[in-house]
């Protein structure tokens, strides 16, 4: 079993800059693949980011491609997305999810989440 708790989440203005974390406990974390997916009102979830669990491979939507970063600290067992430039549409609440055998931007693919860090981006 893997625990994810998220944390960062929060109002900011459109343009400003946010990093949500997701700290993980349980078997060691170093083993797996971890996406941020994103929920908002009244739509599906969906991909935002995820890292391989190295953090030597990324994939990003093409929505947030080159305003938000995935990375991990292993030895702190903790993934974090940084986002940056950030637009009002991007308020959703932000998942992190955890599997140990597969990478990718389904949101199938995971078997662990957290609960989810409200972001919410003002205009």
């Amino acid at each position: 079993q893997v625990q994810l708790v998220e944390s960062g989440g929060g109002l900011v203005q459109a343009g400003g800059s946010l990093r949500v974390s997701c700290a993980a406990s349980g078997r060691p974390f170093s083993s797996y693949a971890v996406a941020w997916f994103r929920q908002a009102a009244e739509k599906e979830r969906e991909f935002v980011a995820a890292v391989t669990s190295t953090g030597r491979e990324t994939s990003y939507a093409d929505s947030v491609r080159g305003r938000f970063t995935i990375s991990r600290d292993n030895a702190k067992n903790t993934v974090y997305l940084q986002m940056n430039s950030l637009k009002p549409e991007d308020s959703a609440v932000y998942y992190c999810a955890a599997d140990r055998y597969l990478y990718g931007s389904s949101t199938s693919i995971y078997r662990y989440w957290g609960q989810g860090t409200q972001v919410t981006v003002s205009s």
